[in-house]
């Protein structure tokens, strides 16, 4: 399973460091990118949806 939340499987999975993916997670969610939307429910949290476009 592609996840987020287990920090050690982000690296091998992109070649990014926790930091490296860390930074590419925060700037689009100070851009309000991590909003909870109602018309999209079953969403993505946004760490999940950056990992899966990294991959």
């Amino acid at each position: 399973m592609i996840t987020a939340s287990v920090p050690s499987r982000i690296a091998p999975l992109v070649g990014l460091s926790r930091r490296d993916f860390g930074k590419l997670v925060t700037v689009p969610r100070r851009g309000g990118a991590d909003v909870v939307r109602k018309d999209r429910p079953g969403s993505l949290p946004l760490g999940h949806r950056a990992l899966l476009m990294a991959a």
